[in-house]
């Protein structure tokens, strides 16, 4: 895993938890953190991290892996301001594997982000299937949410199939409740 992710899961513990709570997050997981953009680094460590989160973040390790997707859109938000003005969800996803990723794949070489298949279910449901081999469908939910909320959409995630169940994918079901 690129160390971009690394730099973002930083950067989203030591917004509300200071230099101090990423250092003893750092501690607790057993690893040093002192990783770069360009860097490649063991999906291992970012579940170590993950799950050294301070408690506020969320119970278990898929709850935290969604705190860590919703506070990253603020960073990138801060980054590519651009990017998100105005943009809903529905914009949002197919422009990750069109316009994010690949650029993802140009500015850091052997990075592989995943793939996202989307495809409508009905007029208030569509299916997210999440391609990776790294089984972070649960951050994939962090985004999700945060980029719906801006613009005042609401609404659930399930997910019928599951990486961390034995499936080589996850499918998101993303219910819009208003």
């Amino acid at each position: 895993m690129k160390g971009v992710i690394f730099n973002t899961t930083e950067d989203a513990v030591e917004r509300p938890f200071g230099a101090d709570g990423w250092e003893d997050t750092l501690a607790r997981a057993e690893v040093d953190g002192s990783g770069t953009s360009l860097g490649n680094y063991d999906d291992a460590e970012l579940t170590s991290i993950v799950g050294a989160v301070p408690d506020e973040a969320g119970g278990t390790i898929p709850d935290r892996l969604q705190w860590v997707g919703i506070n990253c859109v603020s960073i990138l938000l801060e980054a590519s301001p651009h990017f998100f003005d105005g943009i809903t969800l529905e914009d949002f996803l197919p422009a990750l594997n069109r316009m994010i990723h690949p650029e993802v794949r140009k500015l850091y070489p052997g990075a592989t982000p995943p793939d996202f298949n989307i495809s409508p279910i009905d007029d208030q449901t569509i299916s997210m299937r999440h391609v990776s081999e790294r089984k972070l469908c649960f951050f994939a939910e962090g985004p999700t949410i945060e980029v719906a909320s801006p613009v005042g959409q609401t609404l659930l995630i399930d997910q019928p199939s599951c990486a961390h169940d034995g499936d080589p994918h996850c499918e998101l079901r993303i219910h819009f409740t208003a």
